[in-house]
């Protein structure tokens, strides 16, 4: 059986373009994992470990202890010292800080709920810790984490913010104050630190943070929560980002503005008034099972001028990758919504001016997220309707050239060369475009990575229904089992097969619109491309193997009104006829083409004549 090459290019072309991004980002993954089983024994010595220690000062977030007498240095605290608890809340965050080190140990949302039903907590665990080091004495240094500040009351400033003030004072006048104010409606809260005696409390004037975030799994397939979780950043050079397994010892000489850990849907970021002069990050990627998407921890320093009084300020978002939401605050904290990364960072922009407007729209008059996504697919289809004429109609030039290209192939039977050159000098005498229908295709690309990115990164679709689906951000599974399949996993999704369906629908009925091309290899094609469309869709988001079946059945509608109803084939015909009556010139294209075409004929008749010998 022989095989002609150049009638494959444009399928491998068009395969490799679209499954080019599956495998950097799903396949691409393993790589990344094995890397990080790599790194974990460095990792574990450098990671802190944070538990009780032999005096007991290590306090769960819901837990009381007692602190014995006495703090280092001039900071001494008579008597057993309290832990005591403060709660900052409003509509959206519930905040709960320590006296110890008056800092939050937990941050609850209240809108959102995780994997297990529970309220959406960014901030809880022993891990979890912001800290720096003070002088407490001749050498001697202690870290605020371990002091314990005068317990404070919540009250309301002139501004009518929440506000939140711990104090800590020793017997020289040295003291150092956190203040912390939270707004109605916001997920973001600030820390003001205030100190009299600063040039004996930090060395030179600096102070170096320690910011520990762990991110628990929040959504009901970690892998995929971990393959979304990243570390952002903005810099010198603007906006930053690398995934966890690639944060070991990064550090920014010439420091950053602010610095998140952004999850699959949810994100920690602290951002200073006056940016981090110096950063250094560190990472781990726990195993699965601990239900741990990943540990960061963050050196962050910061410089203050020389002075007895210091104030220091800093926010700390704890919210939402709402696109919106992250906007407003005017600091490009929305870039940590993947709306397109990488190789393909173009798409970001068909998604934040056209997709995300459109979709919210939509979402605003429509009650049900399914059939928004429906009647964003339209809308899609109906801008790119031109390109889609234009494929239909190169489709039927195509169709009425099949009897003539039958009676060629019939003529020159097993010689494909010689066929694949008649068929071109047939395209070009006929004024056909064999690639007419490829060319939208290939426009239509960007658009189906766009989406994608979308509808993984939209926060609006989480824990949405839709008919079988209970969360349009994850997968839909109908069915389970409990061993896995290479390539599909452990699950089917419905709309996966529905798109797979209604994908090989698509192809047998445009195989049946175009000339046979005598490969017996494009037969199959209709088949294969499905079946690779069930393992890369499996797993992806339910909103976007809807969005997929949704285009499918109004690509199967218009491909049947526009060619039963619109195309004129009997005045396509007559074009073509006349086309064929006038003179045209080769393309510097064609001519190289049909060079091409004339060696490999060659080079494959003293094959034949050398494997006759």
């Amino acid at each position: 059986m022989k095989f002609d090459k150049n009638s494959v290019i444009g399928f491998v072309l068009l395969a490799g373009l679209f499954l080019g991004y599956f495998y950097f980002t799903r396949v691409g993954q393993l790589e990344l994992e094995e890397k990080q089983k790599q790194i974990r024994d460095s990792l574990a010595a450098i990671q802190p470990v944070i538990k009780d220690t032999a005096a007991g000062l290590a306090i769960d977030a819901n837990t009381t202890r007692l602190a014995p007498k006495g703090t280092p240095g001039s900071f001494v605290q008579e008597g057993a010292i309290e832990e005591k608890k403060s709660v900052l809340e409003n509509d959206l965050v519930s905040i709960t800080f320590s006296n110890k080190g008056a800092r939050p140990v937990a941050v609850q949302l209240k809108k959102y709920v995780s994997a297990d039903s529970q309220a959406v907590r960014l901030v809880s665990g022993g891990f979890n810790k912001f800290s720096y080091l003070i002088n407490t004495g001749a050498n001697q240094t202690s870290a605020i984490s371990d002091l314990y500040f005068s317990t404070a009351e919540v009250t309301k400033n002139n501004a009518g913010e929440l506000l939140l003030v711990y104090a800590l004072k020793d017997s020289a006048g040295r003291s150092i104050e956190h203040r912390y104010t939270l707004k109605q409606g916001e997920y973001m809260f600030r820390l003001d630190i205030a100190s009299e005696g600063a040039d004996k409390l930090f060395t030179n004037n600096t102070v170096n943070f320690l910011w520990q975030v762990q991110a628990d799994q929040q959504e009901l397939d970690i892998q995929s929560e971990k393959r979304e979780t990243q570390l952002g950043l903005y810099g010198e050079d603007g906006f930053d980002y690398f995934t966890m397994s690639d944060g070991l010892n990064e550090s920014w000489e010439k420091g950053i503005k602010w610095l998140g850990v952004k999850q699959k849907f949810f994100n920690t970021t602290v951002i200073a008034d006056d940016g981090f002069k110096y950063a250094e990050i560190s990472c781990k990627v726990p195993e699965d099972s601990l239900k741990v998407v990943a540990q960061t921890m963050a050196n962050l320093r910061t410089v203050f001028p020389a002075s007895n009084k210091a104030n220091i300020g800093l926010q700390f978002y704890v919210g939402p990758n709402d696109f919106s939401i992250l906007k407003k605050y005017k600091l490009d904290m929305e870039d940590m919504v993947n709306l397109g990364q990488g190789f393909y960072a173009f798409v970001k922009y068909i998604n934040r001016w056209i997709v995300l407007p459109v979709f919210s729209l939509f979402e605003k008059y429509v009650s049900s997220l399914g059939l928004a996504i429906a009647l964003l697919t339209l809308f899609i289809r109906l801008a790119t309707s031109p390109l889609v004429y234009t494929s239909y109609v190169s489709g039927a030039k195509m169709k009425a050239l099949r009897p003539e290209l039958d009676v060629l192939k019939e003529k020159l039977k097993d010689d494909q060369q010689a066929y694949s050159m008649e068929q071109m000098k047939l395209f070009r005498t006929a004024g056909v475009n064999p690639l007419g229908g490829c060319i939208p295709a290939l426009l239509q690309i960007p658009i189906f990575f766009a989406l994608y990115s979308f509808f993984n990164s939209s926060i609006a679709l989480r824990g949405e229904a839709f008919w079988w689906s209970k969360d349009l951000s994850s997968y839909d599974a109908v069915l389970t089992w409990s061993f896995n399949i290479p390539g599909l996993g452990s699950h089917l999704s419905l709309f996966t097969v529905l798109a797979v369906i209604t994908s090989l629908l698509i192809s047998l009925y445009s195989m049946s619109m175009t000339p046979d091309q005598g490969n017996p290899v494009l037969k199959y094609m209709p088949y294969i491309f499905p079946v690779m469309l069930l393992g890369i869709f499996n797993g992806l988001p339910s909103s976007l193997t809807w969005y997929y079946t949704v285009s499918n059945v109004i690509t199967l509608v218009l491909q049947f009104v526009i060619q039963n109803y619109i195309i004129d084939h009997r005045k396509i015909l007559s074009q073509i006829q006349e086309n064929k009556k006038k003179p045209r010139e080769k393309s510097k294209w064609q001519e190289r083409l049909e060079q091409m075409q004339q060696t490999q004929k060659k080079v494959q008749t003293m094959q034949d004549k050398v494997k006759k010998k």
